[in-house]
C-alpha cells in the first residue's frame, strides 16, 4: 500500500514537472497557500476570537513562572546584600586592627601586650602580615561579591520590567479581544436586521384604508361646503309674501279720499 502511494506521488510529481517545468514548485506553494487561505476564511470569527482568548490565557503560566523567578531573585539579592553588609563591617574592624598593630610596630618597643598576652616584634610582624594578606583577600572577595550583587540587582530590575511588560501586553490583548467581541456582536446584530423578512402587506392595507377614509371625508366636506355657499344669499328664487298693514287696509275700506273721518262715522254706507 505504501509502495503504491509512493509510486502515485512520484507519478504526480513527474507529471507536474513535465507540465509546469521549473515553475512546478511555485505552483504547488501557491496552491497550498490558496487552500490555507480558503480554509481560514471559512473559520467563524467567533471561533477565532475564542482561539485568541485561549492563546492569551496561555500566557498565565509563563507569568506565574516569571513571578516565581523574580521572588527567588529578590530573596537571593536580599540575602547577598545582608551578607555583604556583615563582611563589610568585619573588614572595617580588621582594618582598624591592622592600622593599630602597624602603628605599634612602628614604635621602638620590643615587646607588646594584647589581651594580657605578650608578643615580641617578630610575632607581631608575622601576625600583622597574616592579617594584612587575609584582609586583601577578603577585600577582593567583597569587591567581586558587590559586583555580583549589582549584576543580580540589574537582572532583577530587567526581569521586573519584562514581567510588567507581559502583564501590560496581556491586559492590552484582553481589551482588544473584548473590543473584537463587541464588534462581532454589532456585526451579527446588523446581519440579523438585514436578514429580517417583514410582511408589510397588513401595513399597506391599513394605509390604503386610511387613505380611503380620508377621501370619503374630503367628499363629504366638499358637499357641505357646496351647500353652505348658497344658504346666506338673498333668496330671489323663492316667492316671498309681502306683509300688508291691516290698519291701512281698514282705512282704505272705510274712509274715502277727501271725506272727513267724522262724516263717514255719522253716515256709513
Amino acid at each position: 500500500m505504501v509502495r503504491k502511494l509512493a509510486i502515485s506521488a512520484a507519478t504526480v510529481a513527474a507529471v507536474g514537472a513535465l507540465v509546469f517545468g521549473r515553475d512546478a514548485v511555485s505552483y504547488v506553494r501557491t496552491g497550498c497557500a490558496s487552500v490555507r487561505s480558503a480554509v481560514r476564511s471559512e473559520v467563524p470569527v467567533e471561533f477565532e476570537i475564542q482561539r485568541a482568548r485561549q492563546e492569551t490565557q496561555q500566557l498565565v503560566p509563563e507569568i506565574k513562572r516569571s513571578l516565581h523567578v523574580i521572588a527567588r531573585e529578590q530573596v537571593e539579592v536580599a540575602q547577598l546584600a545582608a551578607a555583604l553588609e556583615r563582611k563589610s563591617q568585619a573588614l572595617e574592624s580588621q582594618e582598624e586592627a591592622i592600622l593599630s598593630l602597624s602603628g605599634d610596630l612602628k614604635s621602638d618597643k620590643v615587646q607588646f601586650v594584647y589581651a594580657g598576652n605578650k608578643y615580641n616584634r617578630k610575632e607581631l610582624e608575622k601576625d600583622l602580615t597574616q592579617r594584612f594578606n587575609r584582609f586583601k583577600v577578603a577585600e577582593d572577595t567583597l569587591k567581586k561579591e558587590r559586583e555580583l550583587l549589582a549584576a543580580k540587582e540589574k537582572a532583577l530590575a530587567t526581569h521586573r520590567e519584562t514581567l510588567e511588560g507581559m502583564l501590560s501586553q496581556k491586559k492590552d490583548l484582553e481589551v482588544a479581544l473584548e473590543r473584537l467581541q463587541a464588534r462581532l456582536r454589532t456585526v451579527e446584530a446588523r446581519k440579523t436586521v438585514a436578514s429580517l423578512d417583514i410582511d408589510d402587506s397588513k401595513l399597506a392595507q391599513v394605509k390604503t384604508l386610511i387613505s380611503e377614509i380620508d377621501q370619503r371625508l374630503d367628499v363629504e366636506d366638499a358637499v357641505l361646503d357646496a351647500e353652505g355657499n348658497f344658504s346666506d344669499l338673498i333668496p330671489v328664487e323663492k316667492h316671498v309674501e309681502e306683509s300688508v298693514d291691516i290698519t291701512s287696509r281698514i282705512d282704505e275700506h272705510f274712509f274715502k279720499p277727501g271725506v272727513p273721518e267724522a262724516q263717514v262715522a255719522a253716515n256709513p254706507e
